[in-house]
This record gives structure tokens, C-alpha cells and sequence, in this order.
């Protein structure tokens, strides 16, 4: 998102760098101010809500905290980044009450909307730091139109773990509060793939393990991945599936202000038969350009990050999946990974895109058949 001004004068500061190969660069990483606050959510029990098939509520429900923050602070750029069934942020003390209101409102529209349970926590940064841990964040731009946040440090990992042991939880807000998620919407189809596997990826440091052997290793399978013609964005140069009636019809219309269920959904099939007419048909609207915007939401997918561990969703062959996999499995061996790792069929996409007529809108990538979550799963079973 564009800063217009504010109180974010310390993120918009921080230089952007294009080139993903560089993310375990320290030099890129900035260390929050003392007076900032980090946000956590995740959905609990969301291996069981992806055991019945509810992946696009479970990746809705991820994507709304950071709509919904991001509306109260009303396009005011602020680090973020979507872990699939949750989200993490940081804001600055200004901003921390509409923060919190946000949040707070988030949690209950997931439990009534969603029929989900999510957890919610504000973390002082201070907090980590009294741990010897840090919380350090990074701009990395994937198109000319957008840039997103990277986390290093081990702060965001321990106030994740801080949020599960219940501590700095916030309230939910009263039954019926809803929060502005305007832009939020998933209608795309699922995106299958084009070289054999949708590969989920998270690798994080194991206890104790060197951080510079760590960052070598996380550099090695950055170039694996990235000199090879077998892997890339999962999102195909022509964007993603797009059909109507979309499959996240329902979803959107949750998310809405106003009005019965009946009439928001009524609401959202007329303005997704509008859109899709207009993607179809390639027909260009007061300024909105089909082509253009395709090309954005291609650039602006976000298949790659890392907050304290490296997450990739890729779409790659057999024969890279098991590199990747040997890879892994021998610097687990040695002490310097725990990692975990989640083959599907198809990648799914949510969308947060505030103006049409804007080109920083963004869109989450996860799996579609489990995605991250899954793969954190699969991390959690690793030997000790």
C-alpha cells in the first residue's frame, strides 16, 4: 500500500530491494522502534478445518487481518506479511488503538462469519527484545508496483508463540461488530500446475543452529529454486482461472457491510458478473484496463517470503520437489533446519485490492489443498 503520510515515517523510509536472492542480506533489515507493536493472528485448529476441505475460509480469514488493519489505518503503509492461516504485522503507536479496534473486530466476524476460532494478540516489541530476540523488517518488491515485508530477528516467531500460550491477547469486539474488510475477495478459481506440484515450503532454523550456516543454507535453496526452469510463480503469466459464478461468491459477500447475507450476496453476484463480463471480454471501464491489471496481479503475488523462516509456494517438477526435499532433510540432519513441506495439485489466491485503478493491490498465495499449514504440520512432527 502507498503511505500518503503519517505516522509511518520509519517503514516508508526503508529502502526497497528487488532481487529475492538477497533477502538474508542483514544490511537490508531495519530494527522496529522501541515504541512499535507487533499484531499475530492465526486460526486455531485450522489442520482441522483443512481436513474438511474449508482451505479458501481458512485463507479468508488469514487475509482479513490484514485488510482490515490496513483499511483502519486507511492506506497508511505498514509491514505485514499473510502466513496463510494467520497474518503478522507491526504498526507505530499511533496507530496501535485502530490496530487493536481492528483486530478485536476481525476476531469476531471470523467466528460468526467464518465459523472459525482466531487467535489475536498485540506484542510489544520490547517484549522479544527483553529475550535477547529481535524483530527486524525489510521492504522486498516484487513488481515496480508494490513492495511487502520481511521479518528477521526471532522476535515475530516468539510473539507467535507468546499468542498461543495466551498471553497478550486482545478481546474480541462485541458479537456483530464488523470490520472494514472493503477490497478483500477471493474470485479467483484454483490455479492448477503447469510442471507436476503445487510445493508448499518452510524452513526454519533449528534450535541453537549457526546463524550464518543458516542463512548459506537458505541462500542455496533460493538458487536451486531460482537457476532452474523446473520452479517458479504458480500464478501463469495470463493470471489465474477466472470464472462466474466465482467460487469465493460466499466469502465475499461475508465480508460485506450492510444489509441481510441475502442482499450482499445478490450484491456481489451482479458486481462479479459486471467484472467478469469486462476481464472476459477484455473491455477497458473508466480507466480500469483488464490486460493491465492481469499483468499487476501476476507481478504482485506473493508466492515468496520470509518472516524468521523462508515460505515459498511453488510451482515445480517431481525431480526438483525430491532436490528440495534431500536438500532439506540433510541440513535437518545436521542441526540447522527444521522444515516442512506440503505437495498439492493447485495454488489458490486471495485478494486485498483496495482500488482497481491502483496498482499496489496484492494477492496471497497458499496451497490449495492445505497449503502452509500443512506444512507447519509437517514441520511440528520433525524429531526434536
Amino acid at each position: 500500500m502507498t503511505t500518503p503520510g503519517g505516522s509511518d515515517k520509519f517503514y516508508g523510509s526503508i529502502p526497497v530491494f528487488r532481487g529475492f536472492a538477497s533477502l538474508m542480506d542483514p544490511a537490508l533489515y531495519s530494527p522496529l522502534p522501541e515504541d512499535w507493536t507487533i499484531g499475530v493472528a492465526d486460526i486455531v485448529e485450522s489442520t482441522k478445518a483443512i481436513a474438511q476441505a474449508r482451505y479458501k475460509s481458512v485463507n479468508m480469514a488469514g487475509a482479513s487481518v490484514i485488510a482490515a488493519v490496513a483499511n483502519a489505518l486507511e492506506g497508511r503503509e505498514f509491514p505485514f506479511v499473510f502466513g496463510g492461516d494467520g497474518a503478522s504485522f507491526a504498526v507505530a503507536p499511533d496507530d496501535l488503538a485502530r490496530a487493536r479496534e481492528a483486530l478485536a473486530a476481525t476476531a469476531i466476524w471470523v467466528e460468526e462469519s467464518l465459523n472459525l476460532v482466531m487467535r489475536v494478540a498485540l506484542v510489544p516489541v520490547t517484549a522479544p527484545r527483553a529475550q535477547s530476540l529481535d524483530v527486524r523488517v525489510a521492504r522486498f518488491g516484487p513488481s515496480p508496483n508494490l513492495s511487502y515485508a520481511m521479518f528477521s530477528g526471532g522476535g515475530l516467531g516468539w510473539a507467535e508463540a507468546a499468542m498461543k500460550r495466551g498471553e497478550f491477547a486482545v478481546a474480541k469486539a462485541p458479537p456483530g461488530t464488523q470490520p472494514d474488510l472493503s477490497g478483500l475477495s477471493c474470485r479467483f478459481e484454483e490455479i492448477p500446475s503447469t510442471r507436476g506440484v503445487i510445493l508448499s515450503v518452510l524452513v526454519m532454523p533449528a534450535p541453537g543452529a549457526d546463524p550464518a550456516v543458516f542463512r548459506k543454507l537458505i541462500e542455496e535453496i533460493i538458487a536451486l529454486v531460482e537457476r532452474t526452469p523446473q520452479a517458479g510463480r504458480p500464478v501463469p503469466p495470463g493470471g489465474p482461472p477466472l470464472r462466474w459464478p466465482p467460487a469465493g461468491a460466499d466469502l465475499e459477500a461475508r465480508a460485506r457491510r450492510g444489509g441481510s447475507l441475502l442482499k450482499r450476496r445478490a450484491q456481489v453476484m451482479v458486481h462479479t458478473l459486471f467484472a467478469y463480463f469486462i476481464m472476459r471480454f477484455g473491455i477497458s471501464v473508466g480507466g480500469f484496463v483488464p490486460q493491465a491489471y492481469v499483468q499487476q496481479v501476476v507481478e504482485n503475488s506473493d508466492f515468496r517470503k520470509y518472516d524468521d523462516g523462508l515460505r515459498m509456494i511453488l510451482d515445480c517438477t517431481a525431480e526438483l520437489e525430491r532436490a528440495l526435499a534431500q536438500r532439506l532433510a540433510e541440513a535437518a540432519s545436521a542441526g540447522i533446519v527444521r522444515y516442512g513441506l506440503h505437495r498439492q495439485d493447485a495454488a489458490m489466491m486471495t485478494c486485498f485490492t483496495p482500488s482497481a485503478l491502483r496498482s499496489d493491490h496484492v494477492h496471497f498465495i497458499d496451497g490449495a489443498r492445505g497449503g502452509y499449514a500443512s506444512a507447519a504440520t509437517a514441520l511440528k512432527a520433525m524429531p526434536a
